[in-house]
């Protein structure tokens, strides 16, 4: 019987303790989700409208007071003043389209320098100076025809025609001397090498600088390239001004809706959700044990582990023989030895 009264009490305090558990559970879960939805609250996107000078902002909400859709509005002064800058765009991308054409004719310069500059440079310094040595010398040979005859012409009417002087004898190192001459024919010798000699000199400059003015030719035919690339992008300069002043009004007409959207992002806080959020599960996590407490399930549980009580629980229930009854004769040996006393 004790024993009969040990497993009933044990299953009826588990029946007990475990339906205390399951409600403690769903008490604890219904708490986390009421926090969940206390925090989740407190963090949610909360714009703020404005109004500037320039524009307002533009929030819409659903059913539930979430935000489904954003805009702004640019004041009605600034956006007129935004269509006629787009006018005026439109017109400098046209510009910007005939730009082109406009600009081809340097195209054709730069080809035709380059071609002009492969020319001068086709020939050496030295085959320069050599064409403007002979160029020159044959630009003075009908003076120096003259000169020469005009000499011999002075000399045949004075009788000096044959006259020579200034005759040296052998050098120290047995090289030949000067021959005798005459020395108005000498001078006029001497005159016209020192001539030629200026021509040389100047005949090598001739040819650097043809050569500088060939380089320099390719140098400016690259420049008129550089100006046709720089005048398609100059010619783009007008529309990108109108451009951005357009676009200038409308970042200004944008700042309400920024402004709104960062304010409400700082009145969304989500500090304050977090701590809420732990506060709520913590809570719930407390009272966790205090749900599942089951004074009846406890005490049961005691009970049965009480030996003591159990037998006075079991005699209240066990029949009492008494010695001095007629049947007393009727229990055997063994059944008197397992009667309580």
């Amino acid at each position: 019987m004790p024993a009969a009264i040990i497993a009933g009490g044990q299953i009826l305090g588990g029946l007990l303790g475990g339906s205390s558990a399951r409600r403690a559970a769903q008490a604890q879960a219904d708490a986390q989700i009421k926090a969940a939805q206390i925090a989740a609250e407190e963090s949610r996107f909360r714009p703020v409208g404005i109004t500037t000078r320039f524009g307002q902002s533009q929030f819409q909400y659903g059913p539930e007071g979430r935000v489904t859709g954003a805009g702004y509005e640019l004041r009605p002064e600034f956006a007129g003043m935004q269509e006629r800058l787009l006018g005026l765009a439109g017109q400098g991308l046209t510009q910007a389209e005939m730009a082109p054409a406009q600009f081809a004719p340097l195209t054709g310069a730069g080809t035709r320098l380059f071609g002009l500059g492969e020319q001068y440079l086709a020939e050496t310094p030295e085959q320069v100076a050599a064409k403007y040595m002979a160029s020159q010398q044959d630009l003075l040979a009908p003076s120096r025809e003259r000169q020469m005859a005009q000499l011999q012409n002075r000399l045949f009417q004075t009788g000096r025609s044959g006259l020579a002087v200034g005759g040296t004898g052998l050098r120290p190192g047995g090289g030949e001397g000067l021959r005798a001459a005459n020395p108005e024919l000498e001078a006029y010798y001497n005159a016209i090498a020192q001539q030629d000699a200026q021509l040389a000199a100047q005949a090598q400059e001739a040819g650097q600088r043809q050569l500088a003015f060939g380089t320099g030719l390719f140098g400016t035919g690259a420049q008129m390239f550089d100006l046709y690339g720089r005048g398609q992008v100059g010619a783009l300069a007008p529309y990108q001004a109108y451009l951005g002043g357009a676009t200038g009004l409308e970042q200004l007409g944008q700042q309400p809706l920024e402004l709104g959207s960062a304010l409400g992002g700082r009145i969304a806080n989500p500090t304050g959700s977090n701590a809420l959020y732990g506060g709520g599960m913590g809570a719930a996590q407390s009272m966790y044990g205090a749900n599942a407490y089951n004074p009846f399930a406890t005490a049961l549980a005691s009970f049965t582990s009480n030996p003591a009580a159990v037998r006075g629980l079991g005699n209240l229930f066990t029949p009492t023989v008494d010695l001095n009854a007629p049947n007393y004769a009727g229990y055997s040996l063994n059944q008197l030895g397992t009667l309580p006393m």
